[in-house]
């Protein structure tokens, strides 16, 4: 197996680090302050009432949260921690369908105009008033090129945002577009406080990045209200008492940083944490095990698949990338890595989300054709290249695989294991050659999982990291985000389908099921098919 110099150092250090969490709970951590976790966790169930409210959770995250700020990122580490400070004028449930939030009701005034009725005495965590201004103030921040938001295709068809009253607003959209509202429902969307909007504003006139103020002090309406971060390391929330809604029943919530999988599964079985997210399919059979914890699966409108840049060569080549895919057998990735868990990928969209095609087959496992496709493209005895993954073990794992058995037709690949917010800023940048990486369609609308992912408009941070820009396709896509028939929607993203099977911009491998290792003491925990986790119910039983 080859590696570089830099992703060797990184694995040995993520295995000489779970040793010593695992074997010495007791000592100084790196910073040199006490761990404290056994005491933290007896006070955090000794604070829980008989009505089973009170206490701290602690998730143990695979990833940091890359920004606070709605508007700074497009990650899931970070919208899961933003789902609860802040709140969307709509929400989805567990099927994905929109449900009102900050926002009682919505209606379309005429194809491209909807009127939403605001949510009256909602009241921000530094006392301010939510109300049409607000919403106008932060869907033109996010829109605001001097922003630069990863988020902002999401509301690029917005052209105005009128104030009716001062609990009645209404967008009006370039062209007639049916997923506002669960484009809207999209954490990309959260309400922020208005003063925290002009204080951004002004620092950044001082010469401050853009959300500086924000992601430092996160101010929203939500349950959970922003006590510390600790970057790197921990991110606390507490419980917002003047909450306008059925208040949090915890306390407060810790999302802490653990980067190994197996550090996460020992510290839920010493119940140093009460969530493991996520757990890998290989340890479920040891957390079932476990006495006082188990797992939670939930399908999920993601997608994992391997990248190519088609910017660098050989992926400037469609034979090259469609003979990869051809190349490859997703089963073994599927059975060996994920132990059969999710589904099998033939194209970027999931099943559950609107515009899928269950008659579109991909490009199947042929090693045969692969290697023809190869030498036609002039690669009859391989080539050399570098394929990227953050450090997730499942992902490392995944790249094991595609190694080997790309050796198999002469491919030399060596791997790069980047941490997580280098990874995001470096593929955005093009630095990459093939990557690892998932994708959820959050709005359960194919508009969200093929503009972002494949529209030349969104090259690099908004998704595009495969830098595909193919005039034929972006003409389709916008034209199917523009039709406001739904059968005709679905008839052109049939045939974006069958399109990106010959642009082949990356190797689908699966629509994974999210994996939780939870405590029994964890009472009613619910996860999104986007893998949000809803902590609003949460409590933690004695």
């Amino acid at each position: 197996m080859k590696f570089s110099k830099k992703s060797l150092l990184l694995l040995v250090f993520g295995l000489l680090l779970s040793v010593v969490l695992v074997a010495c709970a007791s000592e100084p951590d790196e910073s040199g302050t006490e761990d404290d976790s056994a005491e933290e966790t007896e006070g955090t169930e000794g604070t829980e009432g008989g009505d089973g409210t009170g206490g701290n959770l602690v998730i143990a995250n695979l990833s940091d949260a890359v920004s606070l700020d709605p508007a700074g990122s497009n990650d899931v580490p970070s919208s899961d921690v933003q789902a609860n400070i802040y709140e969307s004028l709509i929400k989805q449930d567990e099927n994905m369908e929109v449900q009102p939030s900050l926002a009682e009701s919505w209606e379309p005034v005429d194809d491209s105009t909807w009127e939403f009725k605001l949510r009256e005495g909602v009241i921000f965590h530094d006392g301010s008033e939510f109300n049409a201004e607000v919403v106008k103030a932060n869907i033109e921040r996010i829109l605001d090129p001097d922003v630069a938001s990863p988020r902002a295709f999401l509301y690029d068809m917005v052209t105005d945002i009128e104030i009716v009253d001062d609990y009645t607003v209404r967008f009006t959209t370039e062209f007639p577009f049916s997923p506002l509202p669960a484009h809207l429902a999209h954490s990309g969307g959260a309400m922020v406080s208005l003063e925290q909007i002009k204080a951004d504003y002004a620092a950044m006139e001082e010469g401050e990045e853009p959300g500086s103020v924000i992601n430092e002090n996160p101010i929203g309406t939500g349950f959970f209200k922003f006590e510390e971060w600790n970057a790197g390391t921990d991110i606390t929330l507490v419980k917002n008492e003047d909450y306008w809604g059925e208040p949090a029943k915890l306390d407060s919530v810790t999302f802490k940083v653990v980067s190994e999988g197996l550090t996460r599964v020992a510290e839920l079985d010493t119940g140093e944490s009460h969530i493991a997210n996520p757990i890998s399919p290989n340890d479920v059979a040891q957390v079932e095990a476990m006495d006082g914890a188990s797992v939670a699966q939930q399908g999920s409108v993601g997608l994992s698949y391997i990248g190519f840049n088609m910017e660098k060569e050989p992926f400037d080549d469609p034979l090259v990338r469609q003979a990869i895919n051809m190349a490859i057998d997703r089963e073994q990735i599927i059975n060996g890595i994920y132990d059969g868990i999710g589904t099998p990928a033939a194209g970027p969209l999931a099943p559950d989300v609107f515009g899928y095609d269950e008659n579109v087959s991909g490009l199947e496992y042929d090693p045969d054709a692969a290697r023809e496709l190869l030498a036609e493209a002039g690669y009859e005895d391989g080539f050399s290249t570098t394929l990227w993954t953050n450090d997730n073990q499942e992902r490392i794992d995944t790249a094991t695989n595609i190694q080997a058995q790309l050796e198999e037709f002469g491919i030399d690949i060596e791997i790069e294991v980047v941490e997580w917010g280098a990874y995001l800023e470096q593929t955005a940048n093009g630095e990459h050659e093939m990557f690892i990486l998932g994708w959820s369609t959050v709005t359960g609308d194919a508009d969200y999982g093929l503009y972002a992912l494949l529209h030349s408009d969104n090259i690099g941070e908004p998704g595009n990291r495969t830098f595909t820009a193919d005039p034929e396709l972006d003409a389709l896509l916008d034209q199917a985000r523009q039709e406001p028939d739904p059968d005709t929607r679905l008839e052109l993203y049939s045939e974006i389908q069958e399109m990106l099977v010959d642009i082949a911009p990356m190797l689908y491998v699966h629509h994974q099921d999210y994996i939780l290792g939870v405590s029994d003491s964890v009472k009613g925990l619910t996860q999104l098919p986007t893998g949000i986790l809803q902590l609003q119910e949460v409590y933690i039983e004695q």
